[in-house]
Formats: C-alpha cells, sequence, structure tokens
C-alpha cells in the first residue's frame, strides 16, 4: 500500500531518504560482508575482529574499499524511487542520507540520478546512523526536512523531521512512527518473510533425498522396519541439512542470482527475505540436522558431514570452476546412495555406485546446458558466478548424452551378470527398464536442447507425467521380477 505524498505547505521540504531496507530491500553492509567472504574468504575472517577493535563504521569502510557491488542489480524500492523522482521534478531537493559507506551510496545515487546530495558515512568516528543521522540533517537542514525510513534505529531521525515518512517498515515500526504525527509518503514492503523463508529452504529439492532409500530398495529390505525407520530418519536430517546449504548458496549467490533471468526472483537475491534472517535459518536448520543425527549410526553422521563440507567448498569456491562444478554435484547424487548405506547398514553394490556416477554426471551436465542454453536465447555469453560459456553447449551437450548412456550401459551389463540372479526371481523382466532409460534419457535432453526443460532436471521429473510414468513402470518392473512364483 502506498500513500499520498505531503500536502503542497510541505513540498519546499528537501526529502531525505534511508537507503537499506528503504531505498533498497536490502542492507549493504551485510552483503558487501558475504561478496567479501566468497572473494576473500581469510579477509572475511577478521570481520568479527575489526567490530570489536575498530566499530561499526570503520569495518563497513574496510569492506567497502576491499569489495565493489554491482548497484545496477540491486533490488530497489519502485514506490520509493518513484516518490522521489515525482518530487525531485517538482522542484525538491533529494538527499540520499545513509549509514552506508559514501563509496557505495555515491555509486547508487550516480546510477539513480535522482539525488542532489548523498550524506553517508565517511570516517571511522561516526556512523552516520540514528542520532547522528539526526543531528546531521537537523545542522544540514535547520528550515526542517522530510524523512523515508524504515526501522527502528530511524525514529530518531523521524523525530527531528518535519514530515515522517515511512517505508517497508514492520507493524512495530510503522506503529511507533505513526504516533510521532506529522506522517507523509508511506508504503509497505510486498514481502512476506515467512513465504520467502519457505522458498527459502526449497522443498521441492527434498526430493533428491529420496535416493536415500535407494539401497532398502535395491537391497530389497522393505520389511525391515528398523532399515526403513533409519532411512525415514536419514531422510529428513539430510533435508534438513541440504536446505541449509541451499540458504547459505543462496546468500553467497546474491549478486550472480540478480543477474540471471530467473534466479533474480530467489527470496535473498529480491530482497524479500533478510541476510541475517537467512543466516539465522542457516544455523537453526543445520542444528536440527546434527540433532537427528545422534538418533542415527555415527556412519550416517561422517557422511552428513562429508556432504556439508563438499557443499561448502562447492559454494565457496569450486562452482566456478568448469567441470569440477558438474563432478561435484553428481557426487553429491551419489553421496545420498552413502547416506542410504550408511545409516540402514545395507552394503551399496558396484553396479548401482557405477550406475549413479554416470547419470547423475549427465544430470549435472543437463544442469548447466540448461542454464547456457537459457542465456544464449537472451543474448548472454558468460554465465554470472560460473565458468561457461554458450561457446560450451556444444560440448556440454556431447558429455553429458555420453555420459547418460554409459549409465544404460552399465544397467545393461548388471542386468546380464550373475550377480543380478540373487535377487530377482525374473531377472529377463529387468530388459524392460533399458529401453524406458534410453527413451527418458534422450526425451529429456531434446527437450533442453529445445529450451522446454527447467534447469534443474530434478525439479523437470518431478513436474514431467511421462517421467513420473516412467518411474512407476520401472519401479513396477523391479517387482514383477521379484516375484516369486511363474509369470505365465
Amino acid at each position: 500500500m502506498t500513500s499520498a505524498p505531503p500536502p503542497n505547505t510541505q513540498r519546499d521540504l528537501p526529502v531525505c531518504v534511508d537507503l537499506d531496507g528503504t531505498l533498497i530491500y536490502t542492507d549493504l553492509l551485510f552483503e558487501s560482508f558475504l561478496l567479501l567472504l566468497r572473494q576473500n574468504f581469510f579477509a572475511a575472517l577478521k570481520v568479527p575482529f575489526w567490530l570489536l577493535r575498530h566499530g561499526k563504521a570503520a569495518t563497513k569502510l574496510r569492506i567497502a574499499e576491499m569489495v565493489a557491488i554491482q548497484v545496477e542489480h540491486l533490488p530497489y524500492c519502485e514506490p520509493v524511487l518513484a516518490y522521489v523522482r515525482a518530487q525531485r521534478e517538482l522542484g525538491r531537493r533529494t538527499v540520499l542520507a545513509t549509514a552506508s559507506a559514501r563509496r557505495y551510496a555515491q555509486a547508487i545515487a550516480d546510477h539513480l540520478g535522482v539525488f542532489d546530495e548523498v550524506l553517508a558515512t565517511t570516517t571511522a568516528e561516526l556512523n552516520l546512523s540514528a542520532t547522528r543521522k539526526a543531528g546531521t540533517l537537523t545542522q544540514r537542514f535547520p528550515d526542517g526536512f522530510e524523512y523515508i525510513g524504515n526501522s527502528r534505529d530511524d525514529l530518531a531521525v523521524w523525530q527531528a523531521a518535519r514530515v515522517v515518512s515511512i517505508a517497508n517498515a514492520t507493524a512495530g515500526v510503522r506503529a511507533a512512527a505513526q504516533q510521532i504525527g506529522r506522517t507523509g509518503f508511506q508504503t509497505e514492503s510486498p514481502f512476506r518473510a515467512w513465504r520467502a523463508a519457505f522458498k527459502g529452504v526449497r522443498l521441492h529439492q527434498w526430493l533428491k533425498n529420496l535416493l536415500i532409500f535407494l539401497p532398502v530398495l535395491a537391497g530389497h529390505q522393505l520389511t525391515d522396519t528398523q532399515a526403513l525407520k533409519h532411512a525415514v530418519l536419514a531422510f529428513f536430517a539430510f533435508g534438513l541439512c541440504a536446505s541449509s546449504v541451499y540458504l547459505f548458496n543462496d546468500l553467497l549467490d546474491i549478486e550472480a542470482d540478480r543477474r540471471h533471468p530467473r534466479k533474480r526472483l530467489r527470496p535473498f537475491a529480491a530482497g524479500a527475505l533478510s541476510v541475517p534472517m537467512g543466516g539465522l535459518l542457516t544455523v537453526v536448520l543445520l542444528a536440527s540436522a546434527a540433532a537427528v543425527c545422534f538418533m542415527l549410526p555415527a556412519a550416517f553422521g561422517a557422511v552428513l558431514l562429508m556432504y556439508y563440507l563438499l557443499t561448502l567448498s562447492y559454494s565457496i569456491r569450486l562452482k566456478a570452476q568448469v567441470m569440477v562444478d558438474v563432478m561435484m554435484l553428481s557426487a553429491l547424487y551419489t553421496v545420498r546412495l552413502l547416506a542410504g548405506s550408511a545409516a540402514t547398514g545395507i552394503v551399496l553394490s558396484f553396479w548401482l555406485l557405477a550406475f549413479s556416477m554416470f547419470l547423475f554426471l549427465s544430470l549435472a551436465l543437463l544442469k548447466r546446458y540448461g542454464e547456457m542454453r537459457m542465456l544464449a536465447r537472451t543474448d548472454q555469453r558468460r554465465s554470472a558466478g560460473r565458468g561457461y560459456s554458450t561457446d560450451d553447449l556444444v560440448v556440454l551437450l556431447a558429455l553429458g548424452a555420453a555420459s547418460g548412456y554409459s549409465a544404460v550401459l552399465v544397467l545393461a551389463l548388471y542386468v546380464n551378470s550373475a550377480d543380478v540372479t540373487r535377487l530377482y526371481v525374473h531377472p529377463q523382466v529387468l530388459w524392460g527398464a533399458i529401453p524406458i532409460l534410453v527413451y527418458w534419457l534422450s526425451r529429456i535432453w531434446l527437450k533442453s536442447h529445445r529450451g522446454e526443460v527447467h534447469d534443474d532436471p530434478v525439479v523437470f521429473a518431478a513436474r514431467d507425467w511421462q517421467s513420473l510414468v516412467l518411474i512407476a513402470v520401472m519401479l513396477g518392473l523391479g517387482l514383477v521380477a521379484s516375484y516369486p512364483g511363474q509369470l505365465l
């Protein structure tokens, strides 16, 4: 909801606008820290010590010297921006007044071209927020000013302002600001934190964790209640850990996601979910996963720790390395099989590991191919935060198809092996799974080439009726092959 501008009698006042949370749906201090963490991990580890020793203002200035923010992709609050433009056209002076580092504030002002003046933190001794901002604005504009803010720190500035304008504030802050009176422009945030958090944990990606049940299924241990119980607990532990990782990955990928045609809508990139809230959720989910681990064998905890360390290294560094990233993605699928084995005590066969390695590598390559195909359709050449370009499309297609058909070959060799007779009464029935897998892989790669596949093949398979039918048929073939009686 956006309110009307102040009356004509107040239009001679300068319009002073806060930055973090008001003009943009994010906080530059947190975002710059995440950029530093991504670009210079060891320097980021020093930030807590900088805060303790030098204070907040000095810390934000030091970080600003080390990393640059791409201001053109920030999530700007359009109602505030439109209001500032309109007031400037009416002849009012517009001022960006922020506690953020001067380097960032000036870059934003230069990019938007709607501010006549910038007031920001420039020295380690003066963090331009709360009472200090109020004093600076009162001294700069002794005849009064309108101030647009969003946080509890802005209450001191609103007390000094002649017009209290509110943007994207919580209900408590908005009520406190309205009690001051002299209210002008008002607009509410279009986002709801709980919805953004629900979207951020990506519950649909928990489908990948169904692989944890594969050792039980492949080992024909569906009647083992203890194994099933452990598999269910492992599923939830892995899901909680994976959601924690997704949040952390999205935090590190904020800037790259904003340059992506679809990922720019993710909660952190869009500013729907704050960085501190995301950090808190990350810790809570990880702690919950660790708590579930105490109900499972120690081997499962070791596998989950390995998964977390692998994903951490992937998020911080390895995702930008060509081919290393897709091998890591395929390995993370296989780790889920290892987790299922560790939780249930069922030993994985060579055949299952070999099959999963080639199949998941094909799917990982498909994910990258889909991303590059999307970029090619929007006339972009390179992927933000990745080491690929659209010139690599042919190579990704060849490698992905070869890997997928290698998985088919492993399946064929398994069906024809002596090992299969130990588990299946009618192993010849399993030959039906081979053309099904060939068809599914061929179809998904063809649709990806046409740009019809979501860049995540798991999401595609979960929404595609043909994929669901084919999975059901393959499971049915497995049941028929295990049937103890005569088929005909």
